[in-house]
């Protein structure tokens, strides 16, 4: 659209070359009067015209001459009278043959850079299959809209010509290329994105994500646009096709099987766990048990070491007693009595000082057990001194369970053998609780370790 109304100081019309129109992509400006493709004024400028350009557009004058096609940019916001100063372009090629007045050549076009222009693209059905499954093709139909707009008015001059530049035919070009690009990713989306086809439809924001990025980067080299939305609204499948049913069939089978499978593991590990958990208890029962019984083991020859001990030492005079009996045996001792000295003879020496050796010792032997027995049976008698009683003796927490009583002897042994230590459990007739046997002051010394010898100098 062109406004004229202000007179020239040659009598003639100045222009204002302005763009009014409210939605456009690229407008072309046409001198006032003048027609397309029938007068010569069609791109004729008048000398002292003014230029107006909003913000948010640019105004290219192109320059048509012999040595090709140059251009001025004119980006808004932007209201002055055209002068070769503001025009670097047009001071060049204007001649001083015209004295500053005459029109020149040029042609006028508007870019809105804020004009984001939709599109709406269908792309009709067509075949998608599964690479697992290669023999079923299933139809799909995408539809869905892209926003675009124009970035760097530069490029896209450089890939357009704006004399027979149409706004129709440029959205028909970005449309049959967007439904080519989103054709190409949706029959490659289950095996790029591994995505089941029967699962096309419930997988369409992964699918535009990748729509989106393929073509912001060939919209812009292509066409010079910049994609500023993809939006799929509707991945359809032709669920009546022949390929559908026959690809639900294989697909529910496998499902049934893997699900079965899926089960069977689990049961399976179930029961794996529960015999291995079976075998830790029995282990530990066993563990306890025996825990228990060489506790009460402990206690019972704590209760008996005096008896404990005398048997000990009736076997070793048992067993010193025939050795002492076999003196004579292997020449030990051995009197010839066959006149050469190399014969084997009777050795009645040998004989009887081993039965004179054995004698005493099985007679102070039987001795021995005679008076321990007789003195566990009898009562202590008068001005004869008993061997000490235990007074102190503690009850053991082993495994949960109360064991004991035992004396210090028998929970020194124990801490001895790694059974018993600072933090064990004890309790004794007069205490509240139980407590840490560290925390008991006549039990200390029981975890006191040995110094280290001193190095000798």
């Amino acid at each position: 659209m062109s406004i004229f109304n202000k007179n020239s100081h040659n009598g003639g019309l100045m222009d204002v070359i302005r763009c009014d129109e409210p939605s456009y992509l690229i407008w072309k400006w046409h001198p006032a009067g003048s027609q397309t493709g029938f007068n010569k004024r069609e791109n004729e400028i008048r000398w002292g015209s003014s230029l107006r350009v909003k913000d948010g557009e640019v105004a290219v004058f192109v320059y048509k001459q012999k040595n090709g096609t140059m251009q001025d940019f004119i980006v808004g916001p932007f209201d002055q009278t055209i002068k070769t100063a503001n025009f670097p372009v047009l001071a060049s090629i204007i001649g001083l043959a015209f004295d500053g007045k005459s029109p020149f050549q040029a042609e006028v076009y508007f870019i809105n850079l804020a004009k984001i222009i939709q599109v709406k693209f269908g792309v009709p059905f067509f075949d998608v299959y599964d690479p697992r499954f290669t023999d079923f093709s299933v139809p799909v139909a995408v539809r869905g809209t892209i926003s675009f707009k124009i970035d760097d008015y530069r490029e896209f001059i450089k890939l357009h010509r704006m004399d027979s530049f149409n706004l129709e035919d440029f959205q028909m070009q970005i449309r049959d290329a967007v439904s080519r690009y989103v054709k190409d990713a949706v029959a490659n989306a289950p095996a790029s994105h591994n995505i089941p086809v029967i699962q096309l439809e419930t997988k369409t924001a992964i699918i535009n994500d990748a729509v989106e990025y393929d073509l912001s980067n060939r919209l812009k080299e292509d066409f010079g646009v910049v994609a500023s939305g993809v939006d799929i609204g509707t991945i359809e499948i032709d669920k009546a096709s022949e390929g559908y049913r026959q690809l639900m069939s294989v697909t529910k089978d496998i499902a049934s099987a893997t699900a079965q499978a899926e089960a069977e593991a689990k049961i399976k590990d179930i029961a794996e766990k529960q015999r291995i958990e079976a075998e830790n208890y029995a282990e530990t029962l066993r563990i306890q048990r025996e825990e228990g019984q060489y506790a009460q083991h402990m206690h019972t020859r704590s209760a008996n070491l005096g008896a404990y001990q005398v048997e000990k030492q009736a076997e070793v005079g048992v067993a010193g007693a025939e050795a002492l009996g076999q003196m004579g045996a292997n020449g030990a001792g051995s009197i010839d009595l066959g006149g050469n000295g190399g014969g084997t003879g009777f050795n009645p020496a040998a004989m009887m000082a081993s039965i004179a050796v054995g004698g005493v010792v099985g007679q102070n032997i039987a001795g021995t057990m005679s008076s321990a027995m007789s003195g566990m049976n009898q009562p202590v008698q008068q001005g004869v001194t008993p061997p000490p009683i235990p007074t102190i003796a503690y009850h053991l927490a082993v495994n949960g369970q109360a064991t004991g009583p035992y004396d210090l002897s028998v929970l020194q042994q124990m801490a001895s053998a790694g059974q018993f230590n600072a933090d064990s459990l004890v309790w004794k007739n007069g205490m509240a609780e139980w407590v840490k046997a560290g925390t008991v002051d006549e039990l200390k010394s029981l975890f006191v370790a040995m110094p280290p010898i001193p190095p000798i100098e």
